[in-house]
């Protein structure tokens, strides 16, 4: 059975040990060299990166993110083993773990990081899949000629230079699809490497839960509860076309994932769909000024991840969520698309207003979709506004000043609010 050892890459029989290194870190499947689909997902990505810039913090648990009323972005897998878990309340996180370090997220250092990881991808193929900053399927099909080695070893590579180089480590899931690679960086995390081949396929997934399937949430959950599908096994026991009429296009999806089937190709830059931000609130507040600056913030940061991306969209949504968690969406369609803070700010703050929801709000949200081509964008300005334009001018020159200067060069007042 072919092997290989993930400190000093070598490739040899199946063994307990390198024969090289002498490392137990050996990985050995029958179809180890034959496969070429990935899955790679850095581990603990944020809490990493800040560990990596504060060596004080290696051996305790980091969370990163927002203050007591925040959310969790990230929890090391020290506090992980204490029950934390991404997206918990933090006032939870920190009852279940009263020893974490918390610190504030830095997306600017976490994108550079991500981006030097990218490059390294890249050395090893033009197919990339970015999922987020810190995962992306690879399709390395045809590689071996270039690289003299196969996609397992290449791979192996690619964790090991994030590690020595980096500081950052990553877990590898290697199949024959984008499905079960995903499925397989999961199983061996932190620092691992899994493999699942095509003859193991339907002995693997015959006995897991359906919540393993990648956009299984709790809505989803309980319908299939409802339908006695709890395991790929019960999927298994449905014709395709009770599937489909009981779920759905979700029902065909299924059908086949229950087969180990995914036809998907590893899309390189994948469209985005959307473009928001949102913020959590340290205190409940109902007053006006407050949620303004919020919305002008967040439309910024909005609009500048559209212009770096040459994105531009027309659909504007507002989210809020009461203090009693209930979530209120609002959303408008635009004339024509925009990329520009100062229309979104406007939009937004016009949704805010025709709410007319008393608050208090403990979470702010903007959004913008129905994405297109900037180059398709604001170019007619508001018929019902004509200084438009000239503000749209004005940001323009502020967005050149603040490339040469610095994001804080210049700050409209609303934004200190």
């Amino acid at each position: 059975m072919p092997a290989l050892c993930r400190d000093c890459l070598t490739q040899f029989d199946a063994g307990r040990r390198c024969p090289s290194c002498r490392s137990p870190r050996v990985l050995a499947h029958p179809e180890l060299l034959d496969l070429s689909i990935a899955h790679m997902d850095c581990d603990a990505f944020y809490a990493s990166v800040e560990k990596r810039e504060n060596p004080e913090l290696r051996d305790k648990p980091v969370i990163v993110g927002g203050g007591h009323r925040g959310v969790v972005s990230t929890a090391c897998y020290i506090a992980r083993i204490k029950g934390v878990r991404s997206a918990m309340p933090m006032f939870k996180a920190l009852e279940l773990c009263p020893e974490a370090v918390v610190v504030k997220g830095r997306m600017d250092l976490y994108v550079e990081v991500s981006r030097r990881i990218r490059a390294m991808m890249e050395e090893l193929t033009p197919a990339i899949e970015p999922l987020s900053l810190d995962e992306a399927f690879l399709d390395l099909s045809g590689t071996h000629r270039l690289h003299h080695a196969p996609p397992a070893v290449m791979l192996a590579r690619l964790v090991r230079r994030m590690e020595t180089e980096l500081g950052i480590t990553g877990s590898i899931g290697l199949s024959h699809n984008k499905f079960l690679a995903k499925v397989a960086s999961d199983l061996d995390k932190p620092r691992g490497f899994s493999v699942i081949g095509k003859a193991g396929t339907a002995e693997f997934l015959r006995d897991q839960p359906v919540r393993l399937i990648w956009g299984v949430g709790q809505a989803t959950q309980a319908s299939l509860d409802a339908a006695g599908i709890r395991t790929f096994a019960d999927l298994l026991r449905w014709d395709q076309r009770d599937l489909q009429a009981r779920f759905g296009s979700m029902g065909d999806r299924l059908w086949h994932l229950a087969r180990g089937e995914d036809h998907r190709r590893v899309r390189r830059d994948a469209p985005m769909k959307s473009i928001s931000n949102e913020t959590t609130f340290h205190d409940d507040t109902a007053n006006a000024d407050v949620l303004d600056g919020h919305i002008w913030r967040l439309a910024e940061k909005v609009s500048d991840r559209a212009k770096a991306k040459g994105q531009a969209g027309r659909t504007v949504t507002l989210k809020l969520k009461r203090h009693d968690h209930r979530i209120l969406t609002r959303r408008t369609t635009l004339r024509e698309a925009t990329q520009m803070a100062d229309r979104l700010y406007r939009t937004a703050r016009a949704l805010y207003d025709e709410a007319k929801e008393p608050g208090p709000f403990r979470l702010l949200g903007v959004g913008l979709s129905d994405l297109t081509s900037a180059d398709n964008a604001d170019l007619s300005g508001d018929l019902l506004d004509p200084q438009a334009l000239k503000r749209a001018e004005a940001e323009r020159a502020t967005d050149a000043i603040r490339a040469r200067f610095g994001p804080d060069a210049i700050l409209k007042g609303r934004a200190l609010r």
